[in-house]
Parts: structure tokens; sequence; C-alpha cells
């Protein structure tokens, strides 16, 4: 397949293959229509079915479709013109779904940011995308996000509007609240554009976990193919409520708040504020299907309704992912909640669904123990230092291709070395296929530990080390070492009213068979691990911290 680059409509530089278009297109993963033609559909078939569900508040098709209408009005009032980029900062609210169809109605780019960023991040972000107009809440979580956004408003040329939700404030009318915004008679959809389902609707900033953030372009090609994918994989359906504690502006988050409703028929429950306590009160409120998220998510839901056998009794799917997940936690997921399905899956912003998981419980045994079985039109290549393709069963580093593939990154520069001769994509994980198709991750090609010359994998000694009753949650990274060049840094949360030191560790891992050089040598107990949005540890931060306590009397 040949590669090449071509200007999108919105006059950014994407990755483009007239081959693998035509092939796409041809075999029905994409298809020339867009979110807004399946919410058209939608409306038109159930405008009063209920799309979105925050706390009490209850929003229907119709109501969802008229606000978008009015907000698409305000952009074409602002001059937003197709092609432009639209940032919103914004929690797990209902606004934010309006924003995205308004956005994609209009041909906009959206730019979704986490509400953790604060200065640094979004200056940043802000600036590398260009972005015109941004979203944000007036104080959330005791943040003033629009004394921020004031504050960084002279370094941000292009930034023409700032749109405060849930507040009123106008500094010297260089903000307008929500009301504003939506004052607007609805746009008369005959002077909606009309879209190129190929161009760029999303420019999504990576976490930055091995550098600085780059930022993420998804086509309405890439990102459509990935719902309809889960969608069909997982039989979402109009009897489905998914309850989405991911961050809608983490890839996860956007898929299952502004697309999946629409596209599947699914209502979709949010919540701004994360508790596993009021995530089960969501469940359970709403009759919840389908849920998902990062391990924390599970493992503290597990936590608190172990002994609460109704309290998920409704779900009968949980997709878990975006960072390690354990065979363990999925198997005593599924034993404490026989009724539902617990799988691992796999995926990144760039490379969206890797895997799907698994679709029903004949498979439960590989949804604990692999991250998902890869599905054609997805394609994966594990290959070895030298990009030859290694043999089934052992270890590689993984490459991945498909439909939901994005289109590169927003700076051309940074796609250099990124992608191999055939498009396909750099993971940056290692892995190794089982059982013919089913993928299992192994750890980071640079999260490899060199002890002695010796590749260690944290993620393997991560699996066993956490199914040690006194352990929460564990992530181990290289920490330098004058005997052995590195060695391993276990930070490790403590289940309550239990404790830990390495004698320990070293016996339970012994008592696993696992060889000697791939204990720990140093333990950290924390109450807590850094994060990104996703749930997902920053490894990164923690390699800093083990170098930082090498320097150290006690290392």
């Amino acid at each position: 397949m040949s590669w090449t680059t071509r200007t999108d409509p919105s006059g950014l530089s994407v990755r483009w293959s007239a081959e693998v278009t035509a092939r796409y297109r041809a075999e029905g993963h994409w298809r020339d229509s867009t979110l807004v033609d399946a919410a058209r559909a939608a409306v038109a078939d159930d405008p009063e079915r209920v799309l979105l569900i925050e706390g009490e508040t209850r929003l229907t098709r119709a109501e969802a479709w008229e606000r978008a209408l009015r907000l698409a009005a305000f952009f074409r009032v602002r001059g937003m013109k197709p092609g432009d980029v639209v940032s919103l900062q914004l929690p797990n609210w209902i606004e934010t779904a309006i924003i995205a169809l308004a956005a994609r109605m209009s041909g906009l780019i959206i730019n979704p940011i986490p509400p953790i960023y604060r200065e640094s991040e979004l200056s940043y972000i802000l600036a590398d995308c260009r972005a015109k107009m941004i979203f944000v809440p007036e104080v959330f979580r005791k943040h003033d996000h629009v004394a921020t956004i004031a504050g960084l408003r002279d370094m941000l040329p292009d930034l023409r509007d700032v749109v405060v939700v849930r507040g009123e404030f106008a500094q010297n009318g260089r903000a307008q609240d929500w009301s504003t915004a939506l004052s607007h008679p609805p746009l008369d959809e005959a002077d909606l554009p009309a879209i190129d389902p190929a161009s760029v609707m999303m420019v999504m900033y990576t976490s930055g976990t091995t550098g600085r953030p780059k930022g993420v372009l998804h086509t309405h090609y890439s990102f459509g193919n990935r719902v309809r994918a889960m969608g069909e994989a997982w039989c979402i359906g109009s009897g489905d409520t998914v309850f989405m504690p991911s961050p809608v502006t983490h890839i996860t988050g956007a898929f299952w708040a502004f697309d999946m409703p629409w596209v599947q028929g699914c209502a979709s429950v949010l919540i701004d504020v994360w508790s596993a306590e009021d995530g089960i009160r969501c469940i359970v409120d709403n009759r919840c299907t389908v849920s998902g998220g990062a391990t924390p998510f599970l493992q503290q839901f597990l936590d608190l309704a172990r002994d609460q056998p109704d309290a998920l009794a409704s779900l009968r799917l949980f997709f878990c992912g975006g960072t390690t997940v354990s065979p363990a936690l999925i198997r005593e997921a599924s034993e404490t909640f026989p009724g539902c399905l617990f799988f691992r899956a796999y995926g990144s912003t760039e490379m969206t669904c890797a895997t799907l998981g698994i679709q029903d419980q004949s498979q439960a045994d590989m949804g604990a123990e692999t991250d998902g079985l890869v599905r054609y039109p997805t394609e994966v290549r594990l290959v070895d230092n030298d990009d030859v393709t290694v043999p089934d069963g052992e270890e590689g580093e993984i490459l991945a291709r498909g439909p939901g593939l994005f289109a590169g990154y927003l700076n051309p520069a940074d796609n250099e070395g990124t992608f191999d001769d055939d498009g396909f994509f750099r993971m940056g994980d290692l892995g190794r296929v089982v059982h013919t198709d089913y993928l299992v991750i192994t750890g980071r090609k640079k999260d490899i530990i060199i002890r002695s010359g010796e590749n260690i994998s944290p993620k393997e000694v991560e699996d066993v080390l956490g199914t040690h009753p006194a352990v929460a949650e564990v992530a181990i990274v290289a920490m330098p070492s004058a005997a052995t060049g590195e060695k391993g840094c276990a930070f490790v949360i403590c289940r309550p009213d239990r404790s830990l030191d390495l004698s320990e560790i070293k016996r339970f891992l012994d008592s696993a068979g696992l060889a000697r050089q791939k204990f720990p040598e140093h333990l950290v107990l924390v109450d807590d691990l850094p994060r990104v949005p996703s749930g997902k540890v920053k490894k990164d931060v923690l390699r800093r911290r083990a170098r930082d306590l090498s320097l150290g009397p006690n290392a």
C-alpha cells in the first residue's frame, strides 16, 4: 500500500492512501455519512427517546438536535468556518455532546481537553491546534477555569471566543455564557455545509507519557468506524443504557457520550466527579447494562460492591483497558458478578480499539488471560528490533492498522518513524499473539527494565504481584543501579489495613516461580499513583521519582 499526504479541507496535512480508501469504502468500513446523518435519522425515528442522562436530567434526541442547531447558528454568527478548531475543557456534562454534534454539523474540528489540565498544558494545546473558540466551566472542582483562560488570552492570538458553561460570566465582552450561545434561532438544516467524511473531525492530544503531547487527528471515517465496530461486536442497541465514567475528553468517553447513543440507539449516563459510590448509584438507578473503564474504576467497583450482590446486577458487559489489567482482577470480577461479561480490550488514542475484547461467555478465559481478539479489518503485526515479523507466541513490538487508525499527527514531523512502510502504526507496546488471533500485552517497549543485560517486562511482575492479598495496585519502573545498570522499583498501593515489605514481595514472587532477577529491589508504598485523565498510570513520573530516589542514601 502506498501512502502519501494530502491537504485536508481544514488545511491540515494528513496521511492518505487512495488504495486504502477505495478498499475500506468498498468493504463498507468507511461510509459516506457522518454523525449528523445518524442523528437526523434517529430523531426522525423516535424524537422523544432519551439520549443522555446526567443526575436527574434527561435529554431526548429532539432536544439535543434542536440545541445543536442553535449552537451551529452561534458558530455561524461568530464566524466559525469548516476546518476551524473548537476546544472544550469540560467535565462529563450533557453540554459536551451538544457541542460535539453542533461542531460536526458545522464542519468544525473538536478538540477535547481534560479539565485537570492547567496553564502549561492548556496554553500549549490551544496554541498548537490554533483553536478559535473554547468552552470551559466557570468553576469546577474549586478551580476557576475562567480566570485561567483569561490569563492566557494574550498568548493565544487565534482564540477569539470563550464560552462559559454553567456560569454567568463576562469580562469586557471577552467571554459569553452558554445560554447566550443557545439564544440564536436554530440553523436551517438546508444551510448546513456539506461535510467530506474523509475530513478531520477531531484533534485529541496524547497524554504525553512518552514525551510532549501530540495532536492526534481523527476523521469522520476513522471515528465512525470504531463506534460501529464496538456497537456491533458487543450488540449495543436501544435496550442498553451505558454508564460511562471515563472522561469525555478521552477517546473512550468521547465514543460513548458523543456518538454511540446516536449510532446504536442506547442511552448514556454521565457522571462529572467520579466515586465508586456514585457510580454504583448511577448503575442501580438507571438499570445500566454496559460500562467500562480503566483498572481503577473496576477495582473500586469491586471493593465497594463485593458484599452487595445486587449492586451491579443489571450489567451484562464491562470492558476494561487503558492501563495494566491483571488476569486476577477480571477473574475476580467475573466470579463476583457472574451475570456480567468482564474482559480486557486494547487500543490507543491513535489506533482505537485495536482489539474488541470478547463477545460472549464462551470466550471468558480469553477475556481474562488476553487483551482481546484481533478481528479484521483491524490488522496487527508483531516485529523484532529489525522489523521482522516474529512467530506466534513470541514477544514483539506491536504494529497495527485498520479503518480506525488516525490520519496522522497534527504536526507532520511527529509522524516520522511512527509508521512502517505498509502503513502500520507503532503502538509503543510489546506483546504476543496466542491462540491464533488473541493479543496479550506484555509491556511497553520503552518500559523495559534492563538489569545486568537482561530485559525484564514490568507488566509480567505487576500481574503476579497484583494477586497478593495486600496489594490494591502496583506499578513497577526502572530505577538506576550502580551494580546492575537498572533494577525494578515497585510503587504499591496497599489494601485497607494491610501492609507489605520488600521481603514479603520477594517471598511471594519466589513462590509464584518468577526468576529472581525479575524481583523488584526497591519498594515505595504510596496512597495513589499519578495518572492521566483516562486512569492510565503516568510511568514517566514514576521513573523520575525512582531516579531521584536512587540518588538518596538508602537506594
